[in-house]
């Protein structure tokens, strides 16, 4: 089989597979079998039908965990790129909501903690400075505590990673006003050695994922590093496209290539 028929076919199998699946009369679907469907159809980068059966899932079974966090990750997935202001707001907020509720099932999961801190960054884009100081000081604790449960959390790294980044991305005087007049205290301890520190960790654990080494490429262009930006600008663009925001981050990268 050549590598393109297998690749088509790894990408229809989960859809076929959900597809049968579907098939079956609703009550007669446990949340265990919708969320089975949901990874099938995220594994073939469809997150907006995975939502519907992580929430099917939530619905048959409040508190099930994994249901809980995919939804979550699933609602920023498809958020992130959306066009409408409004629409991209409901669907961070919703983001945040479930994996709320995921850490009243699990408060020390690291996982609830890791989405619940990627939801909190997202929504933060969309709030005025004010607002987005009270979610960065949140979405930096939430990521420190997933670490605490797992240190090698490769998502709660990059969190991390850009968590410093974004707060040296501010101009000095905006970062002094977050500091010293909104209360974001923690703001003082962000640094690019830190950041460069936390991203390089996300992408030794997980090599192969895009969204890690094109968020690494930006921090090392914005750290001077043109030599090890371009790298990852390339490596961004060699990677075969395993989620569904990819794609972007492919036009990221050849956008951040073209301007090295």
């Amino acid at each position: 089989m050549s590598l393109a028929i297998r690749s088509v076919t790894q990408r229809l199998l989960p859809v076929a597979l959900a597809s049968l699946m579907v098939a079956l009369p609703a009550s007669a679907q446990s949340a265990a079998q919708h969320v089975a469907m949901g990874d099938s159809l995220h594994a073939a980068m469809d997150p907006a039908g995975a939502l519907k059966h992580y929430e099917a899932a939530i619905a048959i079974d409040p508190k099930n965990y994994d249901a809980l966090n995919r939804a979550s990750r699933d609602a920023v997935d498809v958020g992130e790129f959306e066009g409408n202001k409004d629409t991209r707001t409901a669907l961070f907020a919703k983001g945040e909501q479930y994996a709320r509720r995921a850490l009243e099932v699990d408060p020390r999961g690291a996982e609830g903690h890791f989405q619940l801190a990627r939801a909190l960054g997202r929504r933060a884009l969309t709030l005025g400075p004010r607002d987005r100081v009270k979610y960065a000081t949140e979405v930096r604790a939430h990521a420190l505590d997933a670490l605490k449960a797992d240190p090698k959390h490769p998502g709660a790294l990059h969190v991390m990673g850009m968590w410093n980044a974004e707060v040296m991305r501010l101009n000095g005087p905006t970062r002094w006003i977050a500091k010293n007049v909104l209360g974001g205290q923690v703001f003082g301890s962000a640094n690019w050695d830190n950041a460069v520190k936390y991203m390089e960790q996300a992408v030794a654990v997980e090599p192969s994922r895009i969204s890690h080494h094109i968020d690494l490429a930006e921090i090392y262009r914005d750290t001077d590093d043109k030599a090890r930006a371009r790298e990852e600008f390339q490596k961004v663009l060699s990677l075969p496209a395993t989620d569904y925001n990819d794609r972007f981050y492919k036009e990221r990268a050849k956008k951040g290539l073209a301007e090295l």
